[in-house]
């Protein structure tokens, strides 16, 4: 059996992994876009590094785009298998899948390129989706059985958990997709997983603890009060429109309980949050105790007065122009794509706007330049000078943080655990992160390069291979070349 890496490779995007078995078949864990990779991201996102017609099924966990992005593509490419997820994910990747190829049809026409694909595509892809349940194992194929259980971090999150029997070896893999917080604000805290022999495990917060003493709520009501009370401005949340957009409205719908909201307009400039909004609530047998006592007094907690949502793209051109008090929440996150640029462009100017971020931004993206203090920023090829207020609010990640991430595989025995690969994670962050796990007794721990192969199970002393930079390289080149994988850049 061997493993290769084809995204979230020492950096936090574009999750795609592949377990190759020893009569040939693939399984592709996840198959993410990348994005906020500045000038890279195109061209990451242009070929895969392996050939797609020799996938013979997908994994997924999650529906976030940077895990699910690339799949209409992968279709297109000539991968005709079944792409096995929750109700949950399958419903949250429809509606993503469709907003992403709108997008790229919208900015293709502006910027001159060729989308990745199209809705036709995400129409394709979506007729070989396969739904299974939490915590029943399945038989994928000849020798390898499978169990999805609950990763905390989105309705529908899931860690995989894969056994594969091959020449009377047996071999487990847990791949844990990305992991959530123990103290979610809306979710039930990850479940435990069987025990594995080798660990595929997230890393984008193991350098860091979330502050549970930060007050969420308190963090954003000071916000609204000194941009739309106090200076009467405009205040622009880049949120990603599934479960973080979601977290804002709780956390605004907590103030208005409280009556601390001020008499002003919320405004949801994103179809795509509606949808997922919609779909969010029909699964509250996945969120946490808490949320389930406030459903109690409390039948939408994520809805209340003042709250409006735009869909159509004129009504969001008009939103622009919209000058009284107000708070708009847009996607994305990062603040790279979709309507929220056009709102930081129209007050990014104006010292009495503000821009809140409320969760990760890659260095390279719009969101992390300006996290960064740069003072001035490129948006729609224009150079606009950085005068409104900008910040971030701290803890709302869905993330697990370091004591998460340990805690996660706490439960796997360090003396089984042949192996574990950190991904979808910086690489300095990586770094830190692979100490303390050894710290508490695991013996290999490995940082995978774009596109690298290992052999399981792991030699004692292992060779790096290294894929060559053509983009031409399938799947079965990796499995054989023997001077394989540096680090795909451009």
């Amino acid at each position: 059996m061997k493993i290769s890496f084809h995204g979230a490779a020492q950096t936090v995007t574009g999750s795609k992994h592949i377990l190759t078995l020893n009569n040939g078949k693939n399984i592709l864990l996840d198959c993410g876009m990348f994005q906020g990779m500045g000038h890279e991201t195109a061209e990451l996102n242009a070929h895969f590094g392996f050939d797609a017609s020799t996938i013979d099924v997908l994994l997924l966990s999650h529906a976030h785009i940077d895990h699910s992005g690339l799949i209409p593509k992968l279709v297109k490419e000539g991968f005709n298998g079944v792409i096995y997820c929750t109700q949950a994910t399958k419903e949250l990747a429809e509606i993503l899948l469709y907003d992403s190829a709108e997008i790229q049809t919208y900015e293709g026409n502006h910027r001159h390129h060729a989308p990745l694909y199209n809705s036709d595509d995400v129409a394709a892809c979506l007729s070989q989706f396969k739904v299974i349940h939490f915590n029943e194992w399945f038989s994928l194929m000849d020798g390898v059985d499978v169990v999805y259980t609950p990763a905390g971090h989105l309705i529908g999150s899931a860690a995989i958990t894969i056994r594969a029997k091959e020449n009377r070896r047996k071999t487990t893999i847990l791949y844990g997709g990305d992991v959530g917080r123990y103290q979610s604000v809306l979710l039930k805290p990850p479940a435990e997983t069987p025990q594995a022999d080798y660990i595929i495990l997230e890393s984008t917060y193991g350098d860091k603890r979330h502050d549970l003493t930060f007050n969420t709520i308190e963090n954003i009501h000071k916000w609204i009060q000194k941009i739309c009370v106090q200076q009467e401005g405009k205040l622009v949340i880049p949120a990603f429109s599934v479960g973080r957009t979601q977290e804002v409205l709780y956390a605004l719908n907590q103030l208005s309980l409280e009556k601390r909201l001020p008499d002003i307009s919320f405004f949801i400039d994103s179809p795509l949050s509606l949808l997922a909004t919609q779909t969010i609530k029909k699964y509250t047998d996945q969120f946490n105790e808490r949320l389930q006592k406030v459903l109690l007094v409390d039948d939408d907690p994520f809805e209340f007065p003042g709250l409006k949502y735009i869909e159509s793209v004129d009504d969001s051109r008009r939103l622009t122009a919209y000058n009284k008090p107000c708070v708009i929440i847009s996607a994305s996150g990062t603040a790279d794509a979709g309507r929220v640029r056009h709102h930081i462009h129209s007050c990014i100017g104006n010292a009495n706007c503000g821009i809140l971020m409320v969760g990760y931004c890659g260095a390279q993206s719009l969101g992390g330049q300006l996290l960064s203090g740069y003072q001035t920023v490129d948006i729609f090829n224009q150079s606009c000078e950085v005068i409104a207020t900008t910040g971030q609010v701290q803890g709302m990640s869905a993330h697990g943080d370091t004591d998460d991430l340990l805690q996660f595989i706490s439960h796997q025995p360090v003396e089984k655990v042949k192996g574990i690969f950190l991904v979808h994670g910086e690489r300095h962050v990586q770094k830190t992160f692979a100490e303390k796990i050894s710290l508490k007794g695991y013996k290999r721990i490995e940082c995978p390069a774009m596109h690298e192969v290992f052999e399981l199970p792991l030699k004692p002393k292992r060779k790096r291979e290294h894929i060559p930079t053509q983009h031409t390289t399938t799947v079965h080149a990796v499995r054989n070349n023997t001077d394989i994988g540096n680090r795909f850049q451009k």
